[in-house]
């Protein structure tokens, strides 16, 4: 893995992902979804009291950056996290940010290995910076 010093490239797209977090609605449905799995729209609306216009309007960003995937069944939509980095994200968030912040900062790095997803020491540094 490049260090994102090392790559404006990297470093570009890292902030451009970032973006997408910072919306309070957006992570709303991510946390969701971490804590509920897959969910269809109405089940967001009901969880979340976002409101139907303002929920397409996110989840729309959310499948455009690519945080979440859609199956449908019949007539309804569900939706669910992407892939593990996702997951690893939106876990790192809910640790650092959430109710009780930083009881759940250790285990992400060992989560993060069990994953197959690498996490520098320096990442870990900055978790733990935050809790």
């Amino acid at each position: 893995m490049t260090p994102l010093y090392e790559s404006r490239t990297q470093a570009d797209l890292a902030a451009e992902k970032l973006k997408v977090f910072a919306q309070p609605q957006r992570l709303m449905v991510l946390s969701l979804l971490l804590a509920r799995g897959e969910q269809n729209v109405s089940e967001i609306d009901a969880a979340t009291r976002i409101g139907q216009p303002a929920l397409s309007q996110q989840l729309a960003e959310l499948r455009k950056a690519g945080m979440v995937t859609t199956r449908r069944q019949a007539k309804q939509v569900y939706y669910r996290l992407a892939d593990a980095g996702t997951t690893l994200c939106v876990r790192s968030l809910e640790a650092i940010f959430g109710e009780g912040a930083g009881s759940a900062l250790p285990g992400l790095h060992t989560q993060a290995e069990t994953m197959g997803i690498d996490v520098p020491p320096s990442a870990a540094g900055f978790a733990r910076t935050f809790g």
